[in-house]
């Protein structure tokens, strides 16, 4: 991939022979931001962990304290007093079956975050093929199946994010924007890192935390030393 000017001169600021503790790297993160838009800053952590087994899967969700700098869409599925419920909390969508064919056949896909109440997970699940592969499926471990619609809307709203592993075992997070400044970058880092950390596996044998790196969504990536991460 060939590289612009810009990003050429951003990575020199960055030694890759060195891992940088966090409060170092969040601020070569900001410095290294080559986009003219105010970018994404994301942290991609790879663990020692094996995803294909279910007592290895690494999942959750948590409210970073400066929330994500973007607008969360929320469609909530709920009927009666918690469709209310969840209107009054902010909700962008509400309903029922009758956005099964909307979502379904009309491919709409106006909202970032899927929250249900229990009830309707009967319902939902009829969308798990379309739902599923986008990771916008409900799931009680990040919060998303619940009857308690308020709480749900307001952490996603304040910037509850949900983090999970892929296929090759890195979670992929964004944890801001630059223009967030060094400060609210590395509280929501730290957030990130100790729910991730206290998410462990009881079956994961080894290094836990085999890498940690930030970058925006543009520029390059930046190396942490992970002993230095609380584990």
């Amino acid at each position: 991939m060939k590289r612009g000017k810009k990003y050429l001169e951003k990575v020199k600021l960055i030694d890759s022979a060195v891992m940088y503790d966090s409060k170092e790297a969040i601020d070569l993160v900001q410095q290294t931001s080559v986009a003219k838009f105010d970018e994404t800053v994301e942290a991609h952590i790879r663990l020692g962990v094996d995803s294909r087994h279910a007592d290895q899967q690494v999942r959750g969700a948590v409210v970073l304290p400066h929330g994500t700098g973007k607008t969360v869409r929320v469609l909530v599925f709920a009927k009666g007093d918690k469709a209310e419920e969840a209107l009054a909390a902010g909700a962008d969508f509400v309903g029922a079956e009758d956005l099964i064919p909307k979502i379904q056949n009309d491919n709409w896909f106006g909202f970032d975050v899927v929250v249900a109440t229990p009830d309707m997970m009967g319902v939902v699940g009829r969308l798990g093929r379309v739902l599923g592969p986008k990771g916008l499926m409900p799931n009680p471990k990040a919060g998303t199946v619940t009857m308690d619609v308020t709480k749900a809307v307001n952490d996603i709203k304040a910037g509850k994010i949900e983090y999970r592993l892929d296929k090759t075992n890195i979670i992929h997070v964004p944890i801001g924007k630059v223009s967030f400044g060094s400060d609210k970058l590395s509280e929501n880092f730290q957030t990130l890192m100790s729910a991730v950390i206290k998410a462990k596996p009881t079956a994961s044998k080894g290094q836990y935390l085999k890498s940690v790196v930030v970058a925006t969504t543009m520029g390059p990536g930046i190396k942490l030393n992970t002993a230095k991460i609380v584990e």
